[in-house]
C-alpha cells in the first residue's frame, strides 16, 4: 500500500504514513519533550549550515541580536496561530485558520508556500550533500570534498555525478518504498547530531584557540573596504528567518499533545534550545574560519586536517550530517508529493491507488530538484529566496494578517500592533533583500 494524501493538505498532511488506525491517530499520547524535539527539528536542520556565514556579514554582536530578535518574533507569531486555532471549535490546522480568515484564496496561498518551501527545502539537502562528496569553489577558492581528498580528482566524483548517483541509488528507492515508518524517530536524531556536531566544532576551536590559529572575528559589520553596504545585511534576515521557521509543524505536533495548553511552553523552550545551538555554531564556526567561511559550514572543513585527527573528524562531521539530510530527504519529500498531487490532480483517485501516478510525480519532482540543485550549487542563495518569499509569508505574513482580520473580534490593540509590525518587518525585509541580490547580479554581469 502507497502513502495516501490527506484531504487537508495546506498543513497537515502526516510527514509519515501511519499504521495505526486513524482514532488513534490524535490521541493526546506525545509528551512536552517529545514535541519539543519535534518542533525544535524543523528549525534546527539545514539552516544551522549558514549562521556562521549571516555573522560575516552582520558581526558578531548585530548577528546575535538578530538570532534572538527573529526568536521573540517567531514566538510571537505562533502564538498568534494557537489563539486562533479551535477558537471556534472547527479548525484546527494552519491552513483551517487561514481559510477561516480569508476563504479558499487563504488556504490556496498557504498550500503553494509549503510545497514551495518544501521543494527548497529538498534542494538545499541535495547542494548540501554535494558540498559533503564533491566540495565546492567560491571566489577562485577550491574546497575538496570527501570522494576527492580520498581518491584524487576525477569526472566520476565531480558534483554532477555525484549527487546522480546517490538521487538514482540512495533517495530514488527510499522515495518508492511503500512506507518510511522507520524514519519516523529522525526528529531526537537530528537534535543529538546538532548537539555532536556543537560539542566537535567547540572542541576543534578550544584546540585553535590553544594553538593561536583562531580567526579575528569582526564584532559589528565592516564597511570600510567598500565590499559590501548596508543594504547586504538585510540579506541575512531572510536566511535566519528560513532557519527558525517552524509554523507549519506546529498544528499536526500540537495536535498530538498530551495537554495542549503545554504547546507554548514546548515552544519557548525550542526557541531558547535553537537560539542557544545557533549562537554556539555560529560563533565557534565563525571563530575556527574567519571571513574564509562558506555558506555551507561544512565545505570548510577541509581546512581541518592539520588539528589532532583532522582527516577524521572531518570525515566523520561531514558525513554524518549528510547521512542524516539523506534520511531525513524521503520524510520532506513525502509531504511535497502528496500537497503536489492533490493540487494538480484534486478529483483523481487517491495516490495509492494509481501506481504509475505516484511513480510519474516522484521521478518528475526529483528530477527538477537534482537539475536546480546542480545548476545553482549555492545554499545561500536558495535560504534567501525562501526567507523573503514563502517562509516570510508563512511565518510573519499570513500570522499577521489573520490577527488584522480578526474574524472572531479577540484581538487586542497591542496585538494589533505587533501584527502591523510584523508584517512590515517582513515585508520591508524582504523587498530590501530581493532588491540587493538583484542589484548586486545585475553588476556583476555588467
Amino acid at each position: 500500500m502507497k502513502p495516501e494524501i490527506n484531504p487537508d493538505p495546506t498543513s497537515t498532511v502526516p510527514l509519515l504514513p501511519k499504521t495505526h488506525p486513524p482514532e488513534t491517530e490524535l490521541s493526546g499520547e506525545s509528551s512536552i519533550s517529545g514535541v519539543v524535539f519535534n518542533v525544535s527539528t524543523s528549525m534546527i536542520g539545514a539552516g544551522i549550515m549558514s549562521i556562521p556565514a549571516t555573522l560575516k556579514v552582520l558581526g558578531i554582536i548585530p548577528g546575535f541580536v538578530v538570532i534572538m530578535v527573529m526568536a521573540v518574533l517567531v514566538e510571537v507569531t505562533v502564538e498568534f496561530l494557537l489563539r486562533y486555532t479551535n477558537y471556534s471549535g472547527e479548525v484546527s490546522t494552519y491552513g483551517g485558520v487561514m481559510a477561516e480568515s480569508f476563504g479558499k484564496v487563504g488556504s490556496v496561498g498557504l498550500q503553494i508556500c509549503v510545497m514551495v518551501s518544501n521543494l527548497g527545502a529538498l534542494i538545499i539537502y541535495l547542494i548540501i550533500i554535494g558540498d559533503v562528496l564533491s566540495g565546492s569553489q567560491s571566489d577562485g577558492v577550491l574546497h575538496s570534498g570527501i570522494l576527492q581528498e580520498c581518491f584524487g580528482f576525477h569526472w566520476w566524483n565531480s558534483r554532477a555525478y555525484s549527487v546522480l548517483f546517490i538521487v538514482l541509488f540512495v533517495m530514488l528507492p527510499l522515495l518508492l518504498l511503500p512506507r518510511v515508518e522507520s524514519l519516523g524517530h529522525a526528529s531526537a536524531v537530528s537534535i543529538l547530531l546538532a548537539v555532536v556536531f556543537v560539542v566537535v566544532i567547540t572542541g576543534m576551536a578550544i584546540y585553535a584557540m590553544l594553538e593561536g590559529k583562531t580567526q579575528e572575528l569582526k564584532l559589528v559589520p565592516d564597511f570600510s573596504d567598500g565590499s559590501s553596504s548596508v543594504f547586504n545585511l538585510f540579506t541575512t534576515i531572510p536566511v535566519i528567518a528560513t532557519a527558525f521557521s517552524c509554523h507549519v509543524t506546529i498544528h499536526p505536533v500540537r495536535a498530538e499533545l498530551e495537554n495542549q495548553s503545554n504547546m507554548k511552553s514546548a515552544v519557548r523552550i525550542s526557541l531558547v534550545l535553537s537560539v542557544a545551538i545557533y549562537i554556539a555554531v555560529g560563533f565557534v564556526g565563525y571563530l575556527l574560519f574567519g571571513d574564509s567561511i562558506m555558506a555551507d559550514m561544512l565545505v570548510n572543513f577541509d581546512q581541518t586536517a592539520n588539528l589532532p585527527g583532522g582527516l577524521l573528524v572531518n570525515a566523520v562531521v561531514r558525513l554524518s550530517y549528510a547521512l542524516h539530510l539523506m534520511l531525513v530527504f524521503p520524510v520532506i519529500f513525502y509531504s511535497l508529493r502528496a500537497n503536489v498531487d492533490e493540487m494538480i490532480f484534486p478529483r483523481k483517485s487517491l495516490l495509492a491507488s494509481d501506481t504509475m501516478r505516484f511513480v510519474s510525480i516522484t521521478c518528475v519532482l526529483l528530477a527538477f530538484i537534482y537539475f536546480v540543485a546542480i545548476a545553482v550549487p549555492n545554499i545561500w542563495y536558495f535560504f534567501q529566496f525562501m526567507g523573503s518569499t514563502t517562509v516570510a509569508c508563512i511565518a510573519f505574513v499570513f500570522p499577521g494578517a489573520i490577527v488584522l482580520r480578526d474574524v472572531h473580534g479577540i484581538s487586542s490593540k497591542v496585538d494589533r500592533t505587533m501584527a502591523i509590525v510584523v508584517v512590515i518587518l517582513a515585508v520591508v525585509t524582504s523587498v530590501i533583500a530581493i532588491s540587493t541580490n538583484l542589484y548586486s547580479s545585475i553588476g556583476n554581469n555588467s
